[in-house]
């Protein structure tokens, strides 16, 4: 694994702010055979955050879901980049205007410095459309991925 895909402590949120939105996840997958992570750093390697998403995407193996359904909500806190970056299954489905009004979402909070539930509210918004396209099969679904906030540099 990629050392910048370990996570450590974080100095981005409070125990509170990192359990609402690991919360968030937890409760968008309850109803979703889809997975959502959350990817925080303090800085973007890239200029467009959505291609450093990408990146992130493959190395966290996003992209092995057994339905093309994973989401990747991308910041860099410093920075002040955001993205979201969906697989192929989800990301049509959606269409455009969803990912874009996602970043938005987050923004609209960021700049109250609410950062926490911007992510939280835009995790609950992804679980929304994934679990209209990809609902929940209680028989075969199983949590294919974590569901921490994963935390860079």
């Amino acid at each position: 694994m990629l050392s910048f895909l370990k996570k450590k402590p974080s100095h981005f949120f409070n125990e509170e702010e990192q359990q609402k939105v690991v919360d968030a996840i937890r409760f968008a997958e309850h109803r979703t055979s889809g997975e959502v992570r959350v990817y925080v750093e303090c800085k973007c390697r890239f200029v467009d955050p959505l291609d450093r998403a990408a990146e992130l995407f493959h190395g966290l193996q996003m992209n092995a879901t057994a339905d093309r359904n994973g989401v990747l909500v991308y910041v860099a806190m410093k920075h002040r980049q955001l993205a979201v970056f969906a697989d192929e299954g989800i990301y049509q489905k959606a269409g455009t205007e969803f990912w874009k009004k996602g970043v938005q979402t987050m923004l609209s909070h960021f700049n109250k410095e609410n950062y926490a539930e911007g992510i939280a509210q835009v995790v609950r918004e992804i679980g929304e459309v994934l679990s209209e396209h990809f609902p929940f099969n209680e028989a075969s679904d199983k949590n294919e991925l974590p569901d921490d906030i994963v935390f860079g540099k």
